[in-house]
């Protein structure tokens, strides 16, 4: 009898350490210590689906983002193929990325559609943009000095990169407009 419930605790126990393994499958975000933060991105591909193969299609488009690395702001420029087509960030969201050649390619995480605990990786083929970001300006995109959203990041204590994705605002102050909405960046641009 003790061997039985030995054997059906020991069966229970491997049946949990796969299932959280299963949940937990693809790439792991703390490899990935930049963020990107997405503004704008366009699909140039058809409709999404899998091929005659059963392999999932890829889905070009192009885009606009701003870079987080070592505390430091950049905007950029980019095109893409992806089997998860890049997403705006909503609010001052960040997707984590990584190197994967110096100035030239990011790998970005994506959250897996239907899945949103597993991740997908992406490529990003970049253009860096020197001394500048991206943002929203009264529904238009608009072009700012990067050591501007920096102030603005030590003020507010924004460092996606070390977990603080919300700004903290100063007694009375009120969040900046002038926006899209619920989807503008970091930086509704100065005043």
């Amino acid at each position: 009898m003790q061997r039985a419930i030995r054997f059906g605790l020991s069966a229970v126990a491997v049946f949990l350490t796969l299932s959280n393994a299963a949940l937990a499958s693809g790439p792991n975000p703390d490899n990935y210590p930049l963020r990107v933060h997405i503004l704008k991105y366009a699909s140039r591909s058809g409709p999404r689906g899998k091929n005659l193969s059963g392999m999932q299609d890829f889905v070009d488009g192009q885009g606009v983002a701003d870079l987080f690395e070592n505390g430091e702001p950049r905007g950029f420029e980019f095109t893409s193929s992806c089997t998860e087509p890049p997403i705006a960030s909503s609010g001052y969201g960040s997707f984590p990325a990584r190197w994967k050649k110096k100035e030239k390619t990011l790998e970005i995480l994506l959250p897996q559609t239907g899945k949103p605990w597993n991740w997908e990786s992406c490529d990003l083929r970049t253009e860096m943009a020197e001394g500048v970001v991206f943002y929203w300006k009264n529904g238009s995109l608009a072009v700012e000095a990067a050591k501007a959203l920096k102030e603005w990041m030590v003020k507010h204590q924004y460092n996606p990169e070390q977990g603080k994705d919300e700004p903290i605002l100063a007694a009375g102050e009120l969040p900046a407009t002038g926006g899209t909405g619920p989807s503008d960046p970091q930086l509704a641009g100065p005043e």
